[in-house]
């Protein structure tokens, strides 16, 4: 079957999204499909912009192309999904955040523009139509399929993607620091962990790997750290390669992941696979799918007293760090996370 897969494509960034379409590439090429990545540059402002990138989707022709008919479309992300075809399936990673959860919050720039509420409507209006003509859908997590359900009452399925290389992560003891890989962003929240690091020992190592959106935020992040007195506690380490993080996973005492309101979030489920337990909070989304307080790792409120609070309590009981790591593992192999079910549920 010749299969494409619809993603957005940001220039110049990479992410979970974009892994998890490559992985999908495969997973479907390894089971005899023609599979391809059809991707279309996505901008969402200024304001015209943004629907201009709407009307483009909803006028591309995507049913054959050089003679080759397109059999199937998979779509990820908004606004691909408007992108007629006969045969479609969703595998939501997540809709237009910002005319959805993050309305009301510091995280929204849409609602900042000229015509933010109108343009939301019409993202709304335009999802309610091209989501509910498809027979099933799918989304990454529960939280996502939550929202749909919320927002624009429709149900779904979550299929939870697999990382990658699930076989290679592994444990190789609970070591002298916490471990946070993640892009350097507002929404990710290491802001957060910085500041908890002055209400907790200063004993407490975090090493934080990821690139930053731009270099400034990240400068803002060392200086507020500078600021508390807590930049000797910290090691930022910018991008690192895959077998770079799985060593870290392998060798760090637990995970840290703060981020707001998460889709799904590849850190937790390969903490988990590390034997290591992760430290989240109350409103983090799809990382709640996994963590249990005080079994699988801790779900602290976000507030930094609080976090300082929960950080300090693991750092001085490393029996504790380690049966949570012992009970993550137990649990990620046990949710049955596979290709073959996502496959077989798409196609």
């Amino acid at each position: 079957m010749n299969i494409a897969v619809l993603n957005t494509q940001i220039p110049f960034c990479t992410g979970g999204a974009e892994v998890l379409a490559d992985d999908l590439i495969a997973a479907l090429k390894a089971r005899g499909h023609n599979a391809c990545l059809v991707t279309v540059p996505f901008k969402w402002y200024p304001q015209q912009s943004l629907i201009d990138n709407i009307i483009a989707c909803k006028l591309l022709d995507i049913s054959d192309y050089n003679g080759v008919e397109i059999d199937k479309v998979i779509a990820l992300k908004f606004p691909l999904w408007l992108i007629e075809h006969q045969n479609k399936s969703l595998w939501i990673l997540h809709q237009h955040r910002t005319a959805y959860e993050l309305w009301d919050t510091p995280y929204n720039d849409l609602a900042a523009m000229p015509d933010g509420d109108k343009i939301r409507k019409l993202i709304v209006r335009e999802d309610n139509r091209a989501l509910s003509a498809c027979e099933s859908i799918y989304t990454i997590s529960q939280t996502v399929s939550d929202r749909l359900l919320k927002f624009n009452h429709l149900p779904s399925e979550a299929l939870y993607p697999p990382p990658r290389a699930m076989d290679e992560f592994y444990c190789s003891g609970y070591g002298e620091y916490f471990f946070f890989p993640s892009r350097i962003t507002p929404l990710k929240r290491q802001s957060l962990v910085i500041e908890a690091l002055a209400h907790a020992s200063r004993s407490i190592k975090v090493i934080f790997a990821g690139q930053a959106d731009n270099d400034s935020y990240l400068k803002s992040l060392q200086s507020r750290a500078a600021e508390l007195g807590v930049s000797q506690q910290i090691q930022w380490l910018g991008h690192i390669t895959e077998q770079e993080k799985i060593r870290h996973y392998a060798e760090c005492l637990m995970v840290i992941f703060t981020s707001c309101n998460e889709d799904y979030g590849y850190i937790t489920p390969e903490a988990m696979l590390s034997s290591k337990g992760v430290i989240t909070l109350d409103d983090s989304g799809g990382a709640l799918e996994f963590v249990d307080h005080d079994q699988t790792g801790s779900i602290s409120p976000a507030d930094p007293r609080v976090l300082g609070e929960e950080l300090d309590r693991v750092w001085n009981n490393r029996i504790l760090a380690r049966t949570y790591g012992e009970n993550a593992r137990t649990r990620i192999t046990g949710m049955g996370i596979s290709w073959d079910k996502v496959i077989g549920s798409l196609v």
